[in-house]
């Protein structure tokens, strides 16, 4: 059934946002953050410290949209504040692995006896710190920060071998949001 679906988000004090053609902008303090918000048949505004988001004639359709929309803008709201913090652990059982960081990509040497490197980019805004195995991702934008662990990760898929036996690669250990232990 149509009908009329409103939503707003309270913006913190000290928050400035735009929404200019489909970027949202959000910046506070120096960071400034941006995302493209493609959402038919809803109005995204920005009035007196809080974004409105409207769906004149919704249905479940334009509902996942503004929910799915209002997380995304909440997640960027959030990382104007703080960081983003993922880290991963390189884990060896058969040739120790060494990582290095070269300009945007991150440098996986002697996994499975190797020869070649293996690489893994790393997004823009993502600072990276490797202390031997230990991997640290922080980013204000949560969206880099995950790509960039999930293309670390997927560096070290082994393929056509037994998982069993063959154990090694780098894996997440810690991600925001795993305060539930």
């Amino acid at each position: 059934m149509k009908r009329k679906i409103t939503a707003e988000i309270d913006l913190p004090d000290g928050v400035l946002c735009t929404f200019t053609g489909k970027i949202f902008n959000a910046s506070k303090s120096g960071v400034s953050l941006k995302r493209k918000i493609d959402l038919p048949r809803v109005k995204l505004e920005i009035k007196e410290n809080k974004v409105l988001l409207t769906a004149e004639k919704g249905n479940k359709n334009e509902l996942k949209f503004i929910k799915s929309a209002i997380a995304h803008i909440k997640n960027m709201l959030f990382g104007l504040d703080k960081k983003y913090v993922y880290k991963l652990e390189a884990c060896n059982v058969h040739f120790p692995t060494t990582l290095k960081v070269e300009g945007d990509t991150l440098l996986i040497n002697n996994f499975l006896g190797e020869k070649i490197s293996r690489r893994a980019k790393i997004l823009p805004g993502v600072e990276i710190e490797v202390k031997g195995t230990k991997i640290t991702l922080s980013s204000n934008d949560l969206e880099s920060a995950g790509g960039t662990a999930t293309n670390i990760e997927k560096a070290t898929k082994i393929r056509f071998k037994d998982r069993r036996i063959f154990q090694d690669g780098v894996f997440l250990v810690e991600k925001p949001g795993d305060d539930a232990k």
